[in-house]
């Protein structure tokens, strides 16, 4: 366990404390919320239940990422430790053919690249930064409760260190960042499984894995399988982060160790395999089940969940990392006003998780229909009419905030896109749709 106050000096760890904020979770949500919070100059103790670093996928960043890295201090260094990412690249299984999607074509060329980035290095820098900017920062140590008091009564919240000492705290807010763990969403049982979306992944680090070269050099790799998709991350030193997404008929069946059922997978895929046939597992294979998920309600007297903590959504477009830090930028803002007013505060919390609830959506609404082979035609042959490409780039680089409708640009050239969708798709259901090779025998067998 580390700690540290807002002075630098060494911190003496208490039985009880009394900060303005408790931030639950030393990820990208976590630590961004605490380090703002620091900054502005609030008494924040931030906990984080393992050591950094540690391992975590959601290694692609977006380029909307950049300007939070910005505001934080840590824009330089994260693009020392990252990739260079200037694009996202789809590769279809059924007809081996790829589409690259640039960045610099989206409608908002504020930022037009981003990085890929080890979670490991980039979650303790985003913790370090916490601790430099004055926050007190504890890690090995996991937050066991939480007893509401009522109005105008603070939170007693009890964690416990690796060493096995109990800790009470009893901050004036409480922003539960705790990730997938979903601490405060799993105790009032808030926690609501996105049923449409009931898949399953598993991933790892590989080397010696075929990278993209020329144009393409840096981008993420999204390859359209049977029953599901591909994520191929380029990071730093050789090192390739491969992870595969799908739907209960991926899995079903199946049998054998993990690493048996993630190279069988991996063998399956015509273009992955291609790009794997020299390479070598450096790293455990990990697994996650029940990907997409929300929280009824993501805030109450005196508390806000934010990132995952909140909700999750399938990490196909890479919006895991944007969510969690926007989630923490939002969540100080909230945390900060209500400590100074409580009502207002309250509102303001309301606000946050109706902010990300709708960005949630607006993403969701493409990733929950890229199984759909109608989807993956248009993916896979994108026109431009109405800035359609160039709306959904717009998308996949993160311009996701906006209110009810988003970016303001993307407003026609999103609606257009969808449109189409369901043209095609009413066409295609009743046997009158183009010709679409990614349709034809999907849709057969869905029929």
């Amino acid at each position: 366990m580390t700690a540290s106050p807002r002075d630098g000096k060494p911190f003496a760890m208490e039985q009880n404390s009394t900060p303005d904020v408790l931030v639950i979770g030393g990820g990208p949500a976590g630590s961004t919320a605490a380090a703002l919070l620091a900054k502005a100059g609030r008494n924040v103790v931030l906990i984080e239940k393992e050591a950094h670093p540690r391992f975590h996928i959601g290694e692609s960043l977006l380029p909307r990422n950049l300007d939070i890295l910005e505001r934080l201090g840590m824009l330089e260094t994260v693009r020392d430790m990252g990739v260079h990412k200037p694009g996202a690249e789809f590769v279809s299984d059924r007809t081996g053919r790829s589409c690259a999607f640039p960045f610099a074509h989206a409608l908002n060329k504020a930022r037009t690249h981003s990085w890929q980035v080890r979670r490991s290095d980039f979650d303790a820098t985003l913790f370090k930064n916490a601790d430099r900017l004055g926050a007190t920062t504890i890690e090995e140590t996991r937050v066991t409760d939480i007893v509401f008091g009522g109005k105008d009564e603070r939170a007693t919240v009890t964690a416990r260190t690796k060493e096995g000492v109990t800790l009470t705290f009893h901050p004036r807010f409480v922003l539960d960042a705790s990730g997938r763990d979903t601490f405060i969403a799993g105790k009032l049982r808030l926690k609501e499984s996105n049923k449409y979306n009931n898949t399953a992944a598993m991933y790892a680090h590989f080397t010696g894995v075929e990278r993209r070269e020329g144009e393409l050099d840096g981008y993420i790799s999204i390859h359209l399988a049977e029953d599901g998709w591909f994520w191929l991350i380029p990071l730093p030193g050789d090192v390739m982060s491969i992870g595969f997404v799908g739907n209960q008929s991926a899995w079903k069946g199946r049998k054998g160790t993990a690493k048996e059922l993630f190279l069988q997978r991996i063998a399956s895929s015509p273009t992955v395999s291609a790009r794997v046939r020299n390479a070598e597992i450096v790293s455990e294979i990990y697994s996650t089940a029940n990907y997409s998920y929300r929280a009824t309600s993501g805030s109450g007297e005196g508390y806000l969940m934010i990132g995952d903590a909140f909700g999750f959504v399938d990490p196909m477009f890479s919006t895991g990392v944007l969510m969690a830090m926007t989630a923490g930028e939002l969540g100080a803002k909230a945390a900060d006003l209500w400590l100074d007013d409580p009502v207002r505060g309250a509102a303001a919390c309301q606000a946050v998780n109706r902010e990300l609830a709708q960005a949630m959506d607006r993403i969701g609404w493409l990733i929950y229909r890229i199984n759909d082979p109608v989807m993956r035609s248009l993916f896979m042959s994108p026109k431009n009419t109405l800035w359609m490409r160039d709306g959904i780039i717009n998308m996949l680089a993160g311009n996701l905030a906006g209110g009810r409708f988003g970016d303001p640009r993307a407003i026609i050239p999103i609606l257009s896109f969808k449109a189409v969708f369901h043209v095609l798709s009413w066409l295609h259901r009743r046997g009158m749709g183009p010709n679409m090779p990614e349709a034809r025998p999907a849709m057969v067998a869905a029929e």
